[in-house]
């Protein structure tokens, strides 16, 4: 081969390696169209296994009018923000779903985009009031909080999320772009060929690291509010503070992911029944990992920490860390290492009237 190449005229190379070129990118093309295929395909797989799941529930006979079971009727919403070990927890929900008789829904949006319109925030808001063949339900995906009590439904679905370190969630949203991950590795990603690190970026001030992109975890709590989604906006903040408290179940961390889903199975067995056992033993819960990812410097991380951004998205962390440790403090014992949970330490007494 290297003797031939030697022989060959400079034009006839010239056309070979233009040739080669061509043929590379039709290729990577192709293959670019086959993904795009193949996630079409999936789209309409889980079509018709909702088609399948409604057919048999009218087989089964007409539905009792009556309302359902306090259990039955429940519906979790897991609004989960990229990059805080979403998929580890939401593979838990899909290996449980069957044998603890639940539907697990996910919400695509186009393009990922968080914020709804209006038609699609009445579409969605019926979807999950009425939709009893899917009850009980757990959904989840990259939306934004939305408040069901603007559309007067009487009975609010569960709200529940994970929250990450700011910086360490956009490190690894960073790689996750150019990389992948081991989930899906064949999957060509947004930023691929991009080789440059984290802190190179930061360093050059590049936007796909600047301060700014680490506004997310607050906007997701706040909602769909025009000014959530204003960078650095203290509004923003106190109203995701509030959601959190007193729009969200529970709220846990990824840093201590195992400890939110003890609590999870603990107060919600209906759903989570086994899932700290999986976790703990399963393989698909520890599946999703960024490949490539270069932990930043010190110094990297010290001019971030200057932004006024990251100081509120680390304050609003900080503020859902603490309640977060709070609640298990109230729920959970250590013994010899290990994590149990308290057993019920309530009761009732002096009831009046009295029986005969």
């Amino acid at each position: 081969m290297g003797l031939l190449r030697i022989m060959m005229p400079p034009k006839l190379q010239l056309l070979a390696v233009v040739a080669f070129a061509v043929a590379m990118l039709f290729l990577e093309n192709q293959i670019q169209k086959l993904e795009e295929s193949r996630s079409k395909l999936e789209r309409a797989i889980a079509r018709h296994e909702v088609r399948e799941i409604e057919q048999r529930h009218t087989m089964d006979g007409p539905r009792q009018e009556a309302a359902l079971d306090e259990e039955e009727d429940m519906v979790i919403i897991y609004n989960r923000v990229p990059k805080t070990a979403s998929t580890s927890f939401t593979n838990i929900a899909y290996d449980l779903c069957a044998k603890n008789k639940y539907h697990v829904l996910h919400i695509n949006t186009t393009k990922n985009n968080p914020v709804m319109s209006l038609q699609d925030q009445v579409r969605f808001v019926k979807n999950i009031t009425s939709w009893k063949e899917m009850k009980p339900g757990f959904y989840h995906g990259h939306v934004s909080y939305l408040d069901f009590a603007k559309f007067g439904v009487k009975k609010k679905p569960i709200y529940i999320n994970v929250i990450r370190d700011p910086i360490e969630r956009l490190v690894s949203y960073y790689y996750f772009l150019r990389f992948g991950d081991d989930y899906r590795p064949g999957l060509r990603r947004r930023k691929q060929g991009d080789k440059k690190t984290f802190d190179e970026c930061v360093a050059e001030g590049g936007s796909d690291c600047a301060p700014e992109k680490l506004w997310l975890q607050i906007p997701f709590f706040c909602g769909h509010s025009s000014e959530c989604w204003n960078v650095g906006s203290r509004w923003a903040m106190d109203q995701a503070k509030y959601n959190l408290i007193n729009e969200y179940f529970l709220v846990g961390v990824t840093e201590e992911l195992e400890d939110f889903i003890m609590l999870l199975e603990a107060a919600l067995p209906r759903f989570f029944r086994g899932a700290t056992e999986l976790y703990r033993t399963g393989k698909k819960s520890h599946l999703r990992k960024t490949t490539e990812k270069k932990l930043p410097t010190k110094q990297t991380i010290a001019k971030l920490q200057q932004s006024d951004i990251w100081k509120m998205e680390n304050e609003f962390y900080e503020f859902a860390l603490e309640q977060f440790q709070f609640i298990r403090a109230h729920a959970v014992r250590e013994k010899d290492g290990d994590l149990y949970i308290l057993a019920q330490n309530f009761f009732y007494e002096k009831i009046y009237p009295k029986s005969n």
